[in-house]
């Protein structure tokens, strides 16, 4: 709710808009109406108070001062005195003031009218970024109806739109992926470049657990794996996921769905189940790229990154002997990140491996390629720059 000041229509009055946020962002508690003549300065303070500003004025301009708000947040100076402790430590004082930044940025709000369109002057169309974004959601069709969203979260939309209309080249698959909004984009190909060369137990049939965008069955596809079955928990997921498998016409869908994925079908194609980690029966080959870092995500499109007390790292371990076929493998791709942080260990991480009955058979390590890796600028710089991506195959111990 906020204020509408008063004008030549008529003395202020209180006003109410539905509020939309993508990314899980939680609607600011107090808002005042801004425009043209709100100075940076003034701006940045009623956000950091954590009061949003509902933007009237020209959209160009609200994006100009959002740049100006920003160059404010990188620019204040810290306040800590001393440094921290432990990378563990920095890592959490990292994400804290990402998720500050985050906060007070967001506090720049835009309207919409019916259908998505922007009451502003020079405000773009975006229709068609906003029906992206929702497509998957439950609540889609009220994207129809009047509502406010941050200003910062949209131009996240619209790169979204720019990344899923343009794909990402993939060369160890040598064709585009196109990601949607809130779906890890394999911007990061080193953990693809694993796959692509490690040697394959069987090509009859692979489980992929955690499918994100399909780039994974797409690979094992194109090597040859006759059927893939893909699963997410993501409604979001598994729209892009057979988006783009369709578009590389590699999607399959079986004729059966209650049918064990195991049984026969089209070769070289990929199916798609809505699971929360493994389908039905067994398989010679079972992939797994979880989340990386053991950390709460502080918001929804961050669970691609942080995986909560390594929930899904453990859970793949300990289901994955039940779901491997005696003489299969099991590929574990996993960033070593969280160690270099101190938010997991490596003698942690072996112990659920043999935990779970599963045993180490062999493991491949390729350096990142990301540019963080090289920034000495960055809070984490250290860990990334030793940061290295592993395959590890896991087979069922004899002992299990």
């Amino acid at each position: 709710m906020w204020e509408e000041p008063a004008g030549a229509e008529g003395p202020a009055r209180a006003c109410r808009a539905r509020w939309r946020s993508e990314s899980g962002q939680a609607p600011p508690r107090r808002v005042v109406v801004a425009d043209d003549t709100m100075k940076a300065d003034a701006a940045w303070r009623l956000a950091c108070e954590g009061t949003a500003l509902l933007w009237r004025g020209d959209y160009h301009n609200a994006r100009q001062l959002l740049q100006a708000m920003a160059r404010r947040a990188d620019g204040r100076p810290r306040k800590r005195a001393k440094a921290p402790a432990s990378a563990a430590e920095a890592f959490h004082l990292h994400r804290m003031a990402q998720a500050q930044r985050a906060r007070t940025l967001g506090m720049l709000l835009i309207p919409f009218e019916a259908g998505a369109r922007i009451p502003l002057r020079r405000a773009p169309a975006v229709a068609e970024v906003i029906a992206e974004a929702v497509a998957a959601t439950p609540d889609a069709d009220l994207a129809d109806a009047p509502f406010v969203m941050s200003l910062r979260e949209l131009l996240g939309l619209i790169g979204a739109h720019e990344w899923r209309r343009k794909g990402v080249l993939v060369p160890a698959l040598g064709d585009r992926i196109h990601p949607w909004y809130g779906v890890y984009s394999p911007i990061r190909g080193e953990y693809l470049d694993l796959i692509a060369r490690a040697p394959l137990p069987s090509t009859a049939l692979a489980f992929d657990i955690g499918t994100g965008t399909g780039v994974i069955p797409a690979l094992l596809a194109r090597r040859g794996v006759r059927r893939v079955v893909a699963t997410d928990v993501s409604l979001r997921a598994l729209g892009c996921a057979r988006e783009n498998l369709t578009r590389l016409g590699l999607l399959y869908t079986a004729p059966d769905h209650a049918a064990a994925p195991s049984a026969a079908g089209e070769a070289g194609r990929v199916e798609l189940m809505l699971a929360d980690l493994f389908p039905p029966g067994r398989a010679p080959l079972v992939v797994c790229n979880p989340p990386w870092v053991p950390a709460k995500p502080s918001s929804a499109i961050e669970y691609a990154v942080y995986d909560p007390e390594n929930r899904m790292l453990r859970g793949f371990l300990v289901g994955l002997a039940a779901h491997l076929e005696e003489s299969g493998e099991g590929w574990l791709i996993l960033s070593d990140l969280a160690e270099h942080l101190g938010l997991r260990t490596r003698a942690e991480l072996l112990g659920w491996i043999e935990l779970a009955g599963l045993k180490v058979i062999g493991r491949e390590e390729i350096r990142p390629r990301h540019p963080k890796a090289s920034d000495a600028d960055d809070p984490l710089h250290a860990a990334r720059a030793a940061e290295r991506t592993s395959l590890w195959r896991l087979a069922i111990s004899a002992r299990s």
